[in-house]
């Protein structure tokens, strides 16, 4: 059931450039599943800021999110501090249905901000005895964040756009390089990565989580649909739908 909270921060740092990780306790904490997303709103500001879970520690009943500045909303989310509060509408969205897949080697697609919430669902996946690889994009080294965790789940690779870290180039150059031993992809990152992931790896299983501005995050606006891939002339809600859907379900175009 979608609960909206007056959530203390516990910890907020700096990660990377213009990147933020943000520690929450809720008791709705264990409920949050890979893939999933908080509403958070901010004062002065009409819509709230759809932010990913990056992490959960249900013993402690905590979650962690990771969010970049993006624009004025964000910029207000960065100066807040150990000990203020947050207005949070949880749990959010779709997961990864990982609890309904045989698989054996999973491949992780991240790009940007898109990468927290694969990194709950690599240690989700990992715990079920499943090999992870990750494919990591970023725009340059200072934008490098959680390489070191991944490395813990397994097989790591970061790709820069400059060339400043790890490969220079996209995800999909490496993931030419890896060839395809893993049974399902799971990717989420820009929508460009997305569509040039999804082409790449078509004959092969996956799900992806759409990145997106939301209103209302509930489904009831309509302000972030996407059409279907079968059939343009209807539409899925990315908040309420999605944000996972299976690879090709909608259209990336």
């Amino acid at each position: 059931m979608i609960t909206k909270q007056s959530l203390e921060i516990l910890s907020h740092i700096q990660i990377a450039e213009e990147t933020f990780e943000v520690v929450l306790r809720s008791a709705l904490s264990k409920e949050l599943k890979p893939g999933q997303f908080v509403h958070i709103a901010l004062p002065g500001h009409m819509l709230r800021r759809p932010v990913s879970i990056a992490n959960v520690d249900p013993e402690a009943e905590t979650f962690t999110m990771i969010f970049k500045i993006f624009g004025e909303g964000t910029r207000h989310l960065s100066k807040y501090q150990a000990g203020d509060k947050l207005d949070v509408i949880l749990p959010c969205g779709t997961h990864y249905p990982i609890e309904n897949l045989k698989l054996e080697h999973a491949l992780l697609v991240g790009g940007g901000i898109g990468v927290p919430p694969l990194y709950y669902l690599g240690k989700q996946l990992k715990d079920k005895g499943v090999k992870v690889t990750s494919v990591l994009g970023f725009q340059s080294a200072s934008q490098v964040f959680y390489e070191e965790k991944f490395q813990q789940l397994g097989d790591t690779f970061i790709a820069t756009n400059d060339g400043s870290y790890g490969q220079k180039g996209f995800v999909t150059d490496i993931i030419s390089e890896l060839g395809s031993p893993f049974d399902y992809y799971f990717s989420c990152g820009p929508t460009p990565m997305l569509k040039a992931v999804t082409d790449q790896l078509a004959d092969k299983k996956g799900y992806i989580s759409l990145e997106e501005r939301m209103g209302c995050g509930v489904g009831t606006c309509y302000a972030c649909v996407v059409p279907l891939k079968a059939d343009p002339t209807k539409n899925k809600k990315i908040c309420k739908d999605g944000p996972v859907f299976l690879a090709n379900e909608v259209s990336l175009a």
